[in-house]
């Protein structure tokens, strides 16, 4: 039995790609197959049980958050193509984050660069402000309906209190150049916010803009501040006062700390905290200072173990952990809404797989089953802790003028989506409220956040439901990318209306061989200059694909039951409909 479910999705699956014609059928088999009395399979079924009578509250999407180094790469013809995509996947508006929107230069992107010359100082030293390249990387999310998630940064060569050498030239030298320091003037540099902020409110109105958030900098307690936390307490007392006064009902926020599991990122984002909550605002001397939501990063640590990745995801919610635990001891800031405005398996997205084979996740479907287990995590976290955890921002992108399928973080690569995206397309279909889902197969979250994924496989899922719809979303993830049998599932729905006699299923999957392009440009011979034959396939293997077709199921007395395998660092998404 195992044999043969494993071999057409996992190992040792039969090429199947040279007889296309005999797919459909292939699948039917498969199907039925891995529908078999379960007791025949060599490993003990996983039992998931979805109770539609117990809400857990809304079912939040607060995955819908992405962002990117390079904001230069916004409105090339790939860039838009995913700024489309990402909208589109989303029935919430999507936010997207982008350093640089502040740095000077000619607009030309580069790997961990962008620039948008927003101010620079004419032959008498006044001032001269420039929208044009801040405006078209925003025209372009708000015309595909995404939103600016506004990080407020870096410092112009104007302002810097060392611009030289201002532009890096990454891989090479420094890359925390010039554009990383305290600004020679908190006066010019307020003015130079408000001006902005009132530009945008001019150009798109104060509802569209007070729905924006406005984060100041980006982990100021690394490299991407050259100045110390009391310099940043200053620079953000001086943001917020800009943005204010330019619209009152703005919302500004930061500090973007990196991962507080690190001791030196826990003080910085402690004494942030204390400084808002009963510090001196540096601009008018009053107790406090503006703060509308809390940012912080949180990051895992890949790493290559006996020639295998191993992922350390554990870090990852050991960040969240301990950054919830520091904003807990702040009442006055209980009811914040508290973003991750960076959630990544690790912390380099222009570091491609090939220079660091650690990275080598990034092409396949364990991105996408990590992703599915930190998003749960994080909306278990927050229940926990009665936290409101709005958003867990994904910092990837696409980049121009690089090969296919590099090992870049990316969602996309020269326009093919990759795997992960599609975990953003199941999220993306889930709405209503959180019910409750068991899994036998689950590894506890203290578990998790205490040693990661390292022993049995986290074989578990989220579920959520509205007026006459549910959607399961169930993985098979583990920290180590080895091959593995498929886990047996037997998902069991209860609490369906009486008046739904029957229900129509529709299952999605994201594995080796469904939802995934990498696979099919392999197959292909990975080509770097794809015919258009080659890359309109490419195109169709990169969205988000049926499992089997769609069929009706019966409701025996409100409990419908399914079976199905489920290969390893895979994700099904099961979607019934009455």
């Amino acid at each position: 039995m195992r044999g043969r479910c494993a071999g057409v999705n996992g190992p040792g699956k039969p090429d199947i790609w040279k007889r296309e014609r005999m797919l459909p059928f292939i699948r039917s088999v498969t199907a039925l197959v891995c529908l078999l009395p379960l007791s025949l399979s060599a490993q003990q079924p996983v039992t998931i049980r979805v109770d539609l009578r117990a809400k857990l509250g809304a079912y939040q999407p607060v995955w819908a958050y992405f962002g990117y180094d390079e904001p230069n790469f916004t409105y090339t013809k790939n860039g838009r193509k995913l700024i489309n995509e990402l909208s589109e996947l989303s029935y919430a508006p999507v936010q997207i984050r982008a350093h640089n929107l502040l740095t000077t230069g000619n607009g030309v992107p580069a790997l961990k660069w962008g620039s948008t010359n927003a101010y620079t100082l004419d032959a008498f030293g006044k001032p001269i402000y420039d929208w044009t390249i801040v405006d078209r990387i925003f025209d372009t999310y708000l015309h595909a309906g995404a939103k600016p998630f506004v990080e407020i940064g870096f410092m112009p060569e104007a302002l810097s209190t060392h611009p030289k050498p201002y532009q890096h030239n990454w891989p090479k030298g420094d890359l925390y150049t010039g554009w990383s320091y305290p600004p020679k003037d908190y006066r010019k540099w307020e003015e130079l916010v408000y001006q902005w902020v009132r530009h945008c409110v001019s150009k798109y109105g104060a509802e569209q803009v007070a729905s924006w958030h406005w984060e100041v900098w980006n982990e100021p307690d690394g490299a991407y501040w050259h100045g110390s936390a009391q310099e940043y307490d200053k620079l953000y007392d001086y943001t917020a006062d800009a943005v204010k006064r330019a619209l009152p009902r703005a919302r500004v926020g930061g500090p973007a700390t990196t991962g507080p599991a690190g001791a030196k990122a826990a003080e910085y984002l402690r004494q942030f905290l204390e400084h808002c909550a009963t510090g001196k605002d540096y601009v008018n001397g009053q107790t406090g200072a503006p703060l509308d939501f809390i940012t912080f990063h949180a990051k895992g640590r890949p790493e290559v173990v006996q020639g295998h990745v191993r992922m350390g995801i554990a870090k990852n919610l050991q960040d969240v952990e301990k950054g919830i635990e520091i904003i807990s001891r702040f009442p006055k800031f209980h009811s914040l809404p508290v973003i991750l405005s960076e959630s990544d398996p690790e912390g380099c997205a222009a570091c491609s797989a090939r220079a660091h084979p650690q990275n080598a996740y990034r092409n396949g479907p364990l991105y996408a089953a990590y992703t599915a287990l930190a998003l749960k995590s994080i909306l278990d976290f927050a229940a926990r802790s009665h936290t409101d955890i709005a958003g867990m921002l994904t910092w990837a992108f696409e980049f121009e003028n690089q090969p296919y399928f590099d090992g870049f973080r990316t969602l996309a690569t020269n326009g093919v989506d990759k795997p992960v995206l599609n975990i953003f397309r199941m999220d993306g279909l889930m709405r209503g409220d959180r019910v409750r889902l068991n899994s036998s197969g689950a590894i506890d979250l203290a578990s998790v956040v205490r040693a990661g994924v390292r022993e049995n496989p986290d074989i578990d899922g989220l579920a959520a439901a509205s007026d006459h719809r549910l959607d399961v979303l169930v993985w098979n993830y583990h920290d180590d990318d080895i091959a593995a049998p498929p886990a047996a599932v037997q998902l069991a729905i209860q609490g369906l209306p009486d008046t739904a006699s029957r229900v129509l299923l529709r299952h999605y999957r994201i594995d080796r061989y469904h939802s995934n392009a990498y696979t099919a440009w392999k197959k292909m011979g990975s080509p770097q200059t794809p015919t258009s034959e080659q890359y309109a396939k490419l195109e169709r293997a990169g969205q988000l694909q049926l499992f089997e077709s769609p069929r009706w199921l019966s409701n025996g007395k409100g409990d419908v039951k399914l079976s199905f395998a489920l290969p390893r660092q895979a994700v099904s998404l099961v979607e019934m409909i009455w």
